[in-house]
């Protein structure tokens, strides 16, 4: 029952903190909050790898990264064209398709994001498999160099190759549907239950490690981290305890990655930038190598500080001040949005979006970039889509 007690402070903390911004119209702090649970996720797990078998990866961020381009490469895909082939007719009529309509409003029909999710899943514990079974056998330095150099691989796969985006990345990625009414996207309409799945998501996952730690499972783990040489003394299989648990950490990863790039609409190449895995080492060691709640205060602070601290370049700020006639921090744009707007940008002649923000939660600006001139378009968030199409009709008047 004493053990209980935690769990059930966070699940309190947890409706508190809703309640309270509900309660003072603050209702948009719950979108950093959801993502710094998602990238919580990832050092919950890199906690369980650096603290009890006493492996350092500093290439975690590329199994995040393996997720959410395995979600969003599969759940981007059109079938539609491909509708009569008899894999197709399989996979819908199991209902594992989905039809629905992309940014630009045409029809599309692709896969279920839970067949991604299990994709994802498959996909990053046979990487940490094949990844693992040789650089396990490393310590030290070795251990951590040896990971690092991982995590570059995939960085630059991220960023040269065109089936993920390139340096753009991928964007316009469905919402993640977890039944009827529950959804998982950066919407306003589905803020709360965002907020309320990655709660979940993370006491899940807290309570599952927690019993591991507490298991003969657990007690070898502290022995391999303890010293490794006696634990295997002992007769403990340390290679396998080691891998076993490396292979669980990425796929906590992996998961978070996934939900991450529904929740966002869109990953991009810097979700395997070294700089995050290196991060995520930094905030474990400062919320604890064995201390599962520790790290989580650690990742929930460092990460929901990050997501709202917002660098904007001049002509943003300029802007800003057209719109609000003071200076205003705009909250970032999601990803889904970013690329449909470089995409418009490009179709509309333009050489490049240079930047755009959002100003509160009604307000859009986006600033174009030709060949002589910027100019800066506002627009009501809940008139977005009527706009875009008047935009899109007068496109010869813009360029």
């Amino acid at each position: 029952m004493r053990q209980a007690i935690p769990f059930c402070v966070f699940a309190a903390l947890v409706i508190a903190v809703q309640m309270t911004t509900a309660m003072t119209g603050t209702e948009y702090f719950l979108t950093q909050l959801t993502m710094a649970g998602w990238y919580a996720l990832v050092v919950i797990g890199l906690c369980m790898l650096m603290g009890y078998a006493g492996q350092i990866s500093i290439g975690h961020a590329a199994f995040f990264a393996i997720g959410g381009y395995t979600a969003a490469v599969l759940t981007t895909l059109n079938l539609l064209p491909h509708k009569s082939d008899a894999f197709v007719k399989l996979l819908s009529g199991m209902g594992m398709t989905i039809a629905g309509t992309n940014s630009w409003g045409s029809d599309i029909l692709y896969l279920s994001p839970w067949l991604s999710l299990i994709a994802a899943v498959l996909i990053s514990g046979f990487t940490a498999i094949v990844i693992g079974i040789p650089v396990l056998r490393l310590k030290g330095h070795y251990l951590a160099m040896a990971t690092l150099g991982f995590g570059t691989i995939i960085y630059r796969i991220a960023l040269g190759t065109p089936l993920f985006g390139g340096a753009d990345g991928l964007s316009d990625v469905p919402p993640f549907r977890i039944f009827a009414g529950l959804v998982i996207d950066g919407s306003r309409n589905h803020r709360l239950a965002g907020y309320y799945c990655a709660m979940a998501m993370i006491l899940a996952v807290i309570v599952m490690l927690s019993n591991l730690v507490n298991s003969r499972a657990g007690r070898a783990l502290r022995a391999i981290h303890g010293n490794e040489e006696a634990a295997q003394a002992m007769g403990i299989n340390t290679a396998r305890y080691k891998l076993n648990l490396f292979v669980l950490s990425a796929v906590i990863a992996a998961v978070a990655g996934v939900f991450m790039t529904h929740y966002n609409g869109g990953i991009g190449p810097a979700e395997a930038g070294v700089m995050k895995s290196i991060r995520y080492v930094a905030i474990v060691a400062v919320g604890g190598m064995a201390n599962l709640w520790g790290t989580l205060i650690a990742g929930m602070v460092a990460h929901g500080l990050l997501e709202g601290a917002i660098v904007i370049r001049k002509d943003e700020l300029a802007a800003a001040h057209m719109a609000r006639g003071a200076a205003t921090v705009p909250a970032a744009l999601s990803l889904k949005l970013r690329g449909y707007l470089r995409s418009l940008a490009k179709s509309l002649g333009h050489a490049e979006l240079s930047s755009f923000a959002a100003v509160g939660d009604r307000l859009v600006f986006v600033i174009m970039k030709d060949e002589d001139t910027d100019s800066a378009l506002f627009i009501p968030r809940e008139k977005f889509k009527d706009t875009i199409e008047e935009w899109k009709k007068k496109s010869k008047l813009l360029q």
